[in-house]
């Protein structure tokens, strides 16, 4: 087999035919996308005998066996066929040579650079400022002027808060922009507890937040809204970015008896599970866990798309299967844990009450198999009474736990399908970030995503915070210095400016893994202050048509959250209560009927509830509020890399038709009847202030006031919420 079968079917394959594996027991066994190919004491049975002896298309191609070898093979099945090569053969994984692979940019470690000489000196205000000037100047482009006060200041505003600013603080530094009073704004602005709000919610589009499973069943995950408050917390705390992302990995682990820990933790439970899919305990349901739970590692924390790896080696980047299934094996102990917050007595008889229920419910569910007509509508009836009466679960921690005893062995599947295991895999990061030498861990390590975090935290590590200084520049102009946020690999593009990312990398690292002095530096630099307009527009776009050169501000559309939020705001009715339990808003019927159990969208009592951020509203996988969706919130199923800014008719009809914003667009009617009173110019101009940040020109002046004459002030309310200067960031 070594010498004629294993040149097209081993792991050693440039391409393994047929989807047959020879190089192992197990494999051989297994067989491939046929079926088994040895059926033991029976040769003429076995496809693998068949294909040996075959008159066409006979194994191996162009070198046929020997008669005498062919009889062996007869004879090895007919005496049972047996293997002395082992389950694992775990000699067969040979792990690639990472010499050059380890050369891709991403994968050096982060250098420290000189700040570049310029020739405009007088331009730059920070580090930041003199890479990217030194880049402008390369390609013969200049930067654009300041922004205005009041458009610089909006955009600040939206991009540390995600609120608008009011009327008069725009008039305190239009009076005053200077850069003392600048900094002070921007250091209020990073203190306030909105800051944790707005800046919580890129952190949960990258690691998929949702509180429901997804799938058909789409069941409600309890409390894991604790989790979302976490985060916002942990911002507002300006908690060091390893400590924040070591809790998550391994909060559990790391002080179990913490409640904030054990909420932290939570993490690994965000990813979609089949719950219809039976027993969860069984290989394939399991190994859907183990896959959400590895995925996110990659995508979410080093940038990478590890999952394309978990069928086949990675067929871009230095990622072979079995490294996979070596960062997989860091979560085979990890079991899901929900833990009650009720005291003892009262969990218990819930619990006895719950155990009733269930009983009785399983014995109709097996009576309902046979049951048709009346008697089959009967028994669905009585299975619906039943379940509306299980207790609910109450105040829960929504975490994860190690059970060693429930440990999953992890094998590299072929083809990603655990009926097709093959060698056993222990602990270990991706080969191309360690040592060649550094060995597997096994199983019974204690702390497995401690050892795991540990790795992904340590300062040299060439990704862990390379790849979150990106998503921060992203969230502030748009796009990262490397524009595929979830890619740095070979498929990914290259950074537009890589000595700049390595020096904020270094300078993050350094100051302890903070969040805030990385926005500070961010915020304060002239590049950020640049003008979205510039007179060099035209060359701008001939060189750079994308900007990545940054040639002046990357002007962009709010988000849904943005939009609902700043509409709250200015029509005087946003609630600023911050955290506790999700808000289920009321909509259309029709949508609450097409889930599984409508009876799960129970709308809050309350209607200032209603008016929260938009952060504290209810995420469901499978019903998604019509206006996130149309203004484009991600889905949840996958990590988010980057926000989608589309536009099209459906946002126009929802923010023109739309309940909320007619209602807010009433709001604010009256708000500004009430403050402007009834002077037309007075009134034109604070709607203005107060939606755009800044006063309208002459000619919006008259229109606008035609426009109240004819259609009132409501629906000149309404317009305002639809026009570009608010629903846009300049």
């Amino acid at each position: 087999m070594i010498a004629k079968c294993y040149e097209c079917h081993s792991r050693q394959a440039a391409e393994v035919q047929g989807g047959l594996l020879l190089d192992s027991r197990d494999a051989t066994r297994s067989g491939g996308d046929s079926g088994p190919v040895v059926v033991s004491g029976r040769p003429d049975d076995s496809l693998l005998f068949q294909a040996i002896t075959a008159t066409d298309n006979s194994m191996p191609p162009d070198n046929p066996l020997s008669s005498e070898v062919i009889e062996d093979f007869r004879s090895w099945i007919l005496s049972g066929a047996a293997d002395p090569r082992g389950q694992a053969d775990e000699h067969l994984i040979q792990d690639p040579d990472y010499t050059e692979a380890r050369k891709h940019w991403a994968f050096q470690p982060v250098r420290s650079h000189p700040i570049p000489a310029v020739e405009a000196t007088e331009w730059p205000s920070t580090a930041i400022d003199y890479f990217v000037l030194q880049q402008l100047e390369r390609n013969g482009l200049s930067p654009a002027p300041r922004a205005a006060p009041e458009l610089l200041l909006r955009r600040l505003y939206f991009d540390l808060i995600g609120l608008p600013p009011a009327p008069e603080t725009v008039d305190r530094f239009v009076d005053d922009p200077s850069q003392t009073a600048y900094c002070r704004i921007v250091d209020r602005l990073l203190d306030s507890p909105q800051y944790g709000e707005r800046w919580a919610q890129h952190w949960l589009d990258v690691v998929r937040y949702s509180e429901t499973e997804g799938f058909e069943y789409d069941r409600t995950l309890p409390d894991i809204w604790r989790y979302r408050d976490y985060v916002i917390a942990s911002f507002n705390e300006d908690k060091p970015y390893d400590q924040f992302l070591t809790e998550q990995l391994a909060g559990d682990e790391i002080d179990p008896d913490d409640q904030q820990m054990r909420i932290a933790a939570g993490f690994h439970r965000l990813g979609s599970v089949r719950r219809n899919a039976g027993n969860q305990k069984v290989a394939s349901s399991r190994n859907e866990v183990l896959t959400e739970r590895t995925d996110i590692i990659g995508s979410a924390v080093l940038g990478l798309t590890v999952g394309c790896a978990r069928c086949h080696d990675h067929k871009f980047d230095p990622i072979p299967q079995q490294d996979y299934y070596r960062l997989q094996a860091f979560f085979a102990a990890t079991q899901e844990d929900d833990l009650s917050l009720r005291d003892e007595d009262e969990q218990t008889r819930l619990l006895a009450v719950k155990e009733k229920l269930e009983a009785q419910i399983a014995e109709l569910k097996a009576t309902l198999a046979d049951a048709t007509g009346d008697e089959e509508q009967r028994l669905r009836d009585e299975l619906a009474r039943l379940d509306g009466e299980l207790p609910p679960p109450g105040p829960t921690l929504c975490s994860v736990k190690n059970s060693f005893d429930e440990t999953s062995h992890v094998y590299l599947l072929r083809r990603g399908n655990p009926d097709l295991p093959g060698p056993q895999v222990g602990m270990r990061s991706l080969g191309v970030l360690v040592s060649d030498t550094q060995p597997e861990l096994p199983p019974d390590t204690p702390n497995p995503r401690t050892q795991l975090a540990l790795e992904l935290t340590n300062p040299t590590h060439p990704l862990t915070a390379r790849v979150i200084v990106n998503r921060i520049w992203q969230q502030h102009f748009g796009t990262g210095l490397v524009s595929t946020a979830n890619d740095f690999g070979k498929n990914g593009s290259l950074p537009s400016h890589p000595e700049l990312l390595d020096h904020l990398t270094g300078e993050f690292v350094a100051d302890r893994w903070r969040f805030k002095s990385l926005h500070r530096a961010i915020v304060t630099s002239s590049v950020y202050r640049q003008s979205s307009h510039s007179s060099h527009s035209e060359a701008g776009r001939e060189i750079d048509p994308q900007n990545r050169l940054l040639w002046s501000f990357p002007r962009r559309r709010l988000s849904g959250e943005e939009i609902r939020d700043a509409m709250l705001s200015i029509s005087g009715s946003l609630n600023p209560q911050m955290g506790g339990m999700s808000v289920i808003l009321p909509v259309e019927q029709e949508l609450v009927d097409q889930l599984y159990k409508p009876a799960q969208w129970v709308v809050s009592d309350s209607r200032e509830q209603h008016h929260r951020r938009s952060i504290y509203l209810f995420a469901k996988r499978n019903l998604r509020l019509p206006f996130m969706e149309v203004f484009d919130q991600p889905s949840a199923q996958t990590s988010c890399a980057a926000r989608e800014q589309s536009t099209h008719a459906r946002q126009a009809l929802e923010l023109l038709n739309g309940t909320l914003t007619n209602q807010l667009a009433s709001a604010l009617a009256d708000r500004l009847a009430r403050e402007a009173g009834p002077d037309p110019i007075r009134l034109v101009t604070h709607a203005y202030r107060l939606t755009t940040a800044r006063r309208p020109s002459s000619q919006e002046l008259e229109l606008s006031q035609r426009f109240i004459e004819d259609v009132g002030l409501s629906e000149f309310a309404l317009a305002l919420f639809n026009i570009n200067a608010f629903l846009y960031v300049e």
